[in-house]
């Protein structure tokens, strides 16, 4: 779709008349993820002929314009994933309104060892919500422009051995919900079993938990709600959930709302 201006243009029109005809606030792109720096080259292309286009919609239709904003990997830039790129920081910041890095999915079921779904801070690496916010603020983009996503799910894995349970621990496979339970089965995970354990680690500001030989790494009120200082202290415009269904009656977004970001 991106490598023509014609074929640009096609999906651009369509995002248009999508959201107008339902009524929608604007316009968000979901690209997971391009995978050279031609197909860099070619979304900062999309976003500029996407803004303009959504400029003279507004004007043609006496209509506040529409919002145009996307969803992109936690990093600016892709240095563990693929061949080596970065985002167009430069477009970036001159068309969209803002973006929002996917600040999870750091490690899962198909490593052989447990790890945080979502960890604030990696000491041995760069997998972490402050490697790759940091990231796109050095980059040159503006703090204003990056919304930080939060996951409302954990990664679950089954322990080679019982006894060795810690972050890091030797795994053979996925464990319950086939790698992955939401944040409410969580919780009906953690109540099922008197003889489970659950663990907050400031290292990495995240919860895991420990049934037998299953193991969930996860987020709950104490990691989000140091996760949502840490963006008002970068200034950042805001953050996401996702996704919202995959909440307890609101516990989380609650904790976020109450940590006054």
């Amino acid at each position: 779709m991106s490598t023509t201006e014609q074929k640009r243009a096609i999906f651009i029109n369509s995002t248009i008349e999508i959201a107008r005809n339902y009524g929608f606030d604007g316009v968000d792109l979901d690209w997971e993820f391009p995978s050279n720096n031609q197909e860099m080259f070619n979304l900062a292309l999309l976003f500029r002929e996407w803004r303009k286009a959504l400029e003279i919609e507004a004007r043609t239709c006496g209509k506040p314009r529409l919002l145009l904003t996307a969803a992109v990997y936690y990093s600016s830039r892709f240095i563990n994933y693929g061949e080596n790129r970065s985002y167009p920081i430069q477009a970036i910041n001159s068309y969209t309104d803002w973006i929002s890095p996917m600040c999870y999915d750091y490690h899962g079921s198909w490593e052989n060892f447990t790890g945080p779904n979502a960890a604030l801070f990696d000491p041995n690496g760069n997998f972490s919500t402050s490697y790759g916010l940091g990231s796109w603020i050095e980059s040159g983009l503006s703090p204003k422009k990056v919304v930080m996503g939060l996951p409302l799910y954990g990664r679950t894995w089954k322990l080679k051995d019982p006894n060795m349970d810690w972050i890091g621990a030797p795994a053979i496979g996925m464990g319950p919900g086939e790698g992955v339970l939401t944040y409410s089965e969580i919780l009906e995970f953690n109540n099922n079993n008197d003889k489970g354990k659950v663990y907050f680690d400031g290292e990495t500001v995240s919860y895991y938990s420990v049934q037998g030989d299953y193991w969930v790494g996860y987020d709950d009120n104490m990691s989000v709600g140091r996760k949502v200082e840490y963006a008002r202290s970068l200034n950042l415009g805001g953050y996401f959930f996702w996704a919202l269904g995959m909440d307890n009656n609101g516990i989380l977004i609650r904790q976020a709302s109450d940590s006054g970001c």
